[in-house]
C-alpha cells in the first residue's frame, strides 16, 4: 500500500472515529417550538398548554411503561438518546405577532419543530413561515377546515377539523329524530375569525344536506363588548338548537347576556372552543346543565385505558385540572412530533417531514378515542373520531357515537 493511500484510509478512520462524537454532541438534545396565548385573554389556554407539553416532555425524556411512543426508555433512541428541550413563544392571539415569534424560533432557537397555535387565525401565519424555512408545523388544536388545503407540505394535523366535528353533530341530530326528538330548526353563532367563519360554512352545508332549516346565522365580531342585540335575534329565532362556535371570552358574555335576556333554548351544541374551558363553566356552569359540545377526548377511555387516567394525574399535578380537549390534543401533539423526529433520526427539516408523512399508529397507543393517526397527502388525519360530550353535575360524559358514549343525552337542556 502506498504512503498517500495509507495517510488517505487513516484520516478516513479517524474522522469515522470522530463521528459519532460529533453527533452525539449535535443531538444531546431536540429543541422543539411551541407558539401559543402566554398573554392576553387567552392566557389560560397557554399556560394550560404549557402543562400539557411539559408532561410529554417528561413522558419522553424519562422512563415510563406507558403503551405510547417513546414513554418506555428515555429520550430519543434514534437520537442517541437525545432529550427533548422545549422552548414556548407567545403569539398574544395576533397573527402577525405569531408569524414573528415563529420566524424567531426557527432562526434565533434553531427550533426544529413548531407545534401550536391555539387560534386557527395564528395557525395561518405560523405555517407559512414554517413553511418558508421548511421546518415541519403540527398543528396540535386549530379546526379550521381550510388549513390543511392550501397545499403546504410542512403542515401537518393529527385532530380533526369542524367539518369531521360538525359532521358527527349531525350524525347526533339525525340518531335523536329517529328517536322521536324533535329537532327541525338551527341557529348558529360564530364569531368572525377563520375558525367561526369555517365552522359556520361546514354546519350550513351539513343542515342543507340533512334537511334542517336554519332559522338565524349570525356572525358577530370576536371579543364584542355586548352582545345583545345577537342574542335578541337568536331569541326571535326560538330554534330548536343553538349551535355557537366561540372563543371563551365571548362564550362567556353570550352565556351571560342569554341569561339576562331570558333566552333559553332547549339544547345548546357547541363547537367546543370556549365551551370545553373550565374558566367559562367556572364563570356561567350553573347555566350551561345540559349544554353539548365536540369534543376529541373524554376521561371516560381510562375505563377502557388505564394510562389515560395515570397521564391525566400527571397533568393534574403540574396544573391543578384534569386534561380537557384542548390539553389532551396538545399533549399527542408533542408525542407524535417527537416520534416523528426519532424515527427521523435527524432534526433536518425535510428528513422530519418525511418521517411524519409516514406516520401509522394506532388509536390504543394514544390518548384519544381515534382509530389511528396517519396522515393524508394534504398532512390530515382523517381517522380522528370526534365524539360528543354533556355537561352533566359538574362535569363532561360521553353521549355519542353509540360505541364511546358512556350515557343517554339528557333533552332538552335542564
Amino acid at each position: 500500500m502506498s504512503i498517500s493511500r495509507r495517510n488517505v484510509l487513516l484520516g478516513a478512520t479517524a474522522s469515522a472515529a470522530l463521528l459519532p462524537v460529533a453527533v452525539r454532541a449535535q443531538t444531546s438534545e431536540v429543541v422543539i417550538g411551541l407558539i401559543y396565548p402566554l398573554s392576553g385573554a387567552s392566557a389560560q389556554i397557554g399556560v394550560d398548554a404549557q402543562k400539557a407539553f411539559e408532561t410529554a416532555a417528561e413522558i419522553i425524556n424519562k422512563n415510563y411503561d406507558f403503551d405510547l411512543p417513546l414513554a418506555r426508555g428515555e429520550g430519543l433512541p434514534g437520537l442517541g438518546g437525545a432529550k427533548v428541550r422545549l422552548v414556548f413563544a407567545d403569539h398574544q392571539a395576533d397573527p402577525q405577532k405569531g408569524r414573528a415569534e415563529a420566524e424567531r424560533l426557527i432562526t434565533q432557537e434553531k427550533v426544529c419543530a413548531v407545534i401550536g397555535t391555539y387560534q386557527s387565525a395564528v395557525a395561518v401565519t405560523v405555517s407559512q413561515v414554517c413553511e418558508r424555512y421548511q421546518i415541519p408545523f403540527l398543528s396540535a388544536d386549530n379546526s379550521s377546515p381550510s388549513l390543511h388545503r392550501r397545499g403546504l407540505k410542512f403542515y401537518f394535523r393529527a385532530s380533526p377539523h369542524d367539518e369531521m366535528y360538525s359532521k358527527a353533530m349531525f350524525d347526533f341530530f339525525d340518531a335523536m329524530k329517529k328517536k322521536g326528538t324533535k329537532i327541525e330548526t338551527l341557529s348558529l353563532f360564530h364569531e368572525d375569525t377563520i375558525f367561526g367563519t369555517d365552522s359556520g360554512n361546514a354546519q350550513t352545508k351539513l343542515a342543507a344536506e340533512r334537511g334542517y332549516k336554519i332559522v338565524s346565522d349570525i356572525k358577530y365580531r370576536a371579543n364584542s363588548p355586548s352582545l345583545s342585540v345577537e342574542v335578541q335575534q337568536l331569541k326571535a329565532a326560538n330554534a330548536d338548537v343553538l349551535m355557537p362556535s366561540s372563543y371563551t371570552t365571548d362564550g362567556i358574555l353570550l352565556v351571560k347576556t342569554m341569561g339576562e335576556l331570558g333566552y333559553k333554548p332547549p339544547a345548546i351544541v357547541a363547537q367546543d372552543a370556549g365551551f370545553s374551558e373550565k374558566a367559562l363553566y367556572d364563570a356561567v356552569g350553573d347555566k350551561l346543565e345540559g349544554v353539548i359540545s365536540r369534543g376529541t377526548f373524554s376521561l371516560d377511555l381510562a375505563a377502557k385505558r388505564p394510562m389515560v387516567g395515570k397521564i391525566n394525574a400527571m397533568f393534574k399535578e403540574k396544573s391543578g385540572k384534569d386534561l380537557n380537549d384542548y390539553s389532551s390534543r396538545q399533549f399527542m401533539a408533542l408525542i407524535l412530533m417527537a416520534d416523528a423526529i426519532n424515527r427521523a433520526k435527524s432534526t433536518d427539516g425535510e428528513k422530519i417531514r418525511e418521517a411524519l408523512a409516514a406516520t401509522d399508529i394506532p388509536g390504543e397507543q394514544t390518548i384519544m378515542p381515534w382509530k389511528r393517526v396517519k396522515y393524508d397527502e394534504m398532512g390530515q388525519n382523517n381517522d380522528a373520531d370526534p365524539v360528543l360530550l354533556q355537561y352533566t353535575g359538574g362535569k363532561f360524559v360521553t353521549i355519542f357515537p353509540p360505541q364511546a358514549a358512556v350515557a343517554e343525552a339528557t333533552w332538552p337542556m335542564k
